[in-house]
């Protein structure tokens, strides 16, 4: 046993003595979930088919907004869905997007991939979504779009967003595209001009991800909501090789149809053994969202005297998809450690000696040698997400917790915080 793990137990046992580890994010699968991938199996249409079909129009409706069903590709990821989307609206070689040091590494990757430049703009420090007012300093004749990120579920300020997209467009150039990344944000809304605005409807390209932590999974996944039928057409095409109809199409029981290969694409489909997983979630989505909802309020009444700064609570405007709950260890924090980091650090370890699964996110883009390397990044350049990155950590939220997992998670938490109770 390593000294770190000797000093997260203070010569304890691990919280009411779990027998089995509680794992960060695990989904909440039932049976639907197994009879529908046993249905897919027993059909032998594993591939992209008829309930990808199906999974597409399910959440083009969940999305609905203002009476219009976006169009709706389903993909194998979220950063699949970022990529294409950024290909799709016309972005490449030359041009800049400016997104957000709070985010995972996809964000970033989806633009270099497509041959941009990611430009990172500072986040707010009290929602840890990008800063508008940081977004107008980094907007040069070489961008082209803003890529905001729902952090942990809650809305960017997409109204000054949308603004400056506009305004940029008036100053000579083009308007600013804006694809938002909704990994966090499937049942996120917020308060628009005429009436409450779903998360992945208000830009010209929505990207959301079915990851086996998100609050819809499908084990792996993601998809494309998108107002343009052109940019709809071309993410479906680019996402199987290029190639002018599907292997739904090709294999159905109208007849062969001869493929054509248009241009250059990629295997991003989506298969109908996902699909048959992300039916059933979406249908339970928003019960998963009440009870997410409810651990959350939990733990604020919990925390509320730890030495942490607990997540903001959403305005009355907005409605949180509580993807994510993420206090912030204080620097005077009762527990090991020289700096922020090192103090974080020892309370993630902690908690697993505790039985208890926890999570970052994340540290901030600036911190990875990747991006320090290759485009000169610092952490001067984003003070406000280089402190956040030091001290967040995420507790477990999922829906599938018992109310003894819950109970678990605050009594270890209050434990290595130093305020058993």
């Amino acid at each position: 046993m390593s000294k770190i793990v000797r000093l997260a137990l203070n010569g304890g046992k691990p919280v009411r003595a779990r027998k089995n580890f509680l794992v960060f994010g695990a989904p909440p699968i039932g049976e639907e979930e197994i009879a529908g991938v046993t249905d897919s199996l027993r059909r032998r249409w594993i591939g992209t088919g008829p309930k990808v079909a199906a999974f597409e129009a399910a959440f083009a409706a969940y999305k609905t907004s203002g009476g219009e069903v976006p169009h709706a590709v389903a993909v194998n990821s979220c950063t699949a869905a970022l990529h294409l989307s950024i290909l799709s609206l016309g972005i490449g070689p030359g041009d800049e997007v400016i997104t957000t040091p709070m985010t995972f590494c996809a964000t970033a990757n989806a633009i270099l991939h497509a041959g941009a430049t990611p430009v990172l703009a500072d986040v707010d420090p009290v929602t840890f979504n990008i800063d508008p007012a940081q977004v107008v300093k980094k907007i040069t004749k070489k961008t082209k779009a803003i890529l905001p990120v729902h952090f942990a579920g809650r809305a960017c300020e997409m109204g000054a967003l949308s603004r400056i997209a506009r305004s940029a467009g008036s100053a000579g150039s083009a308007r600013l595209k804006i694809i938002e990344d909704c990994a966090h944000a499937i049942e996120t809304e917020w308060l628009g001009p005429r009436g409450m605005v779903k998360a992945g409807t208000s830009g010209d390209a929505g990207c959301f991800s079915f990851y086996a932590t998100k609050n819809v999974t499908t084990g792996e996944g993601g998809l494309v909501l998108t107002p343009h039928a052109a940019v709809a057409d071309r993410i479906k095409r680019l996402a199987l090789h290029g190639m002018s109809k599907d292997a739904w199409k090709r294999y159905s029981d109208s007849g062969y149809v001869h493929y054509d290969v248009v241009e250059l694409g990629y295997k991003y489909n989506m298969t109908d053994l996902q699909a048959a997983i992300g039916l059933p979630q979406l249908r339970r989505v928003e019960a998963n969202w009440k009870r997410r909802r409810a651990i959350w309020a939990r733990y604020q009444e919990a925390f509320a005297d730890l030495p942490v700064t607990l997540p903001a609570e959403p305005g009355n405007d907005e409605r949180h998809a509580y993807h994510l709950y993420t206090p912030l260890i204080r620097k005077d924090a009762p527990v090991p450690g020289r700096t922020a980091a090192q103090k974080r650090d020892f309370v993630l370890t902690a908690l697993t000696a505790e039985g208890i699964g926890a999570g970052v996110h994340y540290r901030a883009l600036v911190d990875h040698p990747y991006y320090r390397k290759t485009l000169g990044w610092k952490r001067a350049d984003c003070p406000v997400a280089a402190d956040i990155g030091d001290r967040t950590l995420s507790l477990p939220l999922s829906p599938a917790l018992s109310d003894k997992d819950v109970e678990d998670v605050i009594t270890a938490f209050r434990k290595v915080l130093g305020q058993s109770s």
